[in-house]
């Protein structure tokens, strides 16, 4: 047995194989949805043993009428339901500002999260920069180091050469006196 509901579409009620079908009532105010669900027809389809209905129009001729109806339906429904928001928009504001004191309320609802927005950008900022202050101090902690590290290195590289030329020198010293006193030796004649 079929049950109706409001929109003029048959479900089933039970899972029998043999369904009755009832007329397609038109809740509908308007006389257009009316005419459309009366001209709709009902088609039987059978899905796995259990009979169900569909409002499929038969014909094309139903289905530019179907087409046409909605055409004309959906900017009006979307029409109404804008003016409904802002129906209840406009009531909504009416009654928040309707005394001193509702403006009052609002006024210090406004301040109240005005507040909490700077006391939010002040903590933000804050955190910013103490941020960038660490970031800003481990940099230079680390380019100081590398500086100290970088001149003990070069001193002791000095360092070295330094005592390098030092020996160096001392030997080439060493070897000029040589020299110096075999030359003197050689041109001294010998007696």
């Amino acid at each position: 047995m079929a049950d109706t509901t409001n929109s003029g579409r048959s479900t089933p009620a039970t899972t029998t194989k043999t369904a009755t079908r009832k007329p397609a009532r038109a809740t509908q105010g308007t006389t257009a949805g009316k005419g459309a669900s009366a001209r709709r027809s009902t088609a039987r389809r059978t899905t796995s043993g259990r009979t169900t209905t569909s409002t499929q129009p038969k014909t094309r001729v139903e289905a530019a009428q179907v087409l046409a109806e909605r055409v004309v339906l959906v900017p009006v429904g979307a029409g109404l339901l804008a003016r409904d928001n802002l129906v209840s928009t406009v009531k909504g504001i009416a009654t928040k500002y309707r005394s001193r004191a509702g403006v009052e309320k609002e006024l210090k609802r406004y301040e109240r999260r005005g507040a909490s927005a700077r006391n939010r950008f002040e903590r933000q900022v804050r955190r910013t920069r103490t941020k960038f202050e660490r970031e800003l101090r481990q940099r230079r902690t680390t380019v100081e180091r590398s500086v100290k590290q970088n001149r003990r290195r070069v001193e002791r590289e000095v360092r070295s050469v330094r005592r390098d030329l030092e020996r160096q020198s001392g030997t080439i010293g060493a070897r000029a006196q040589k020299l110096v006193t075999d030359a003197q030796e050689r041109l001294t004649p010998r007696s």
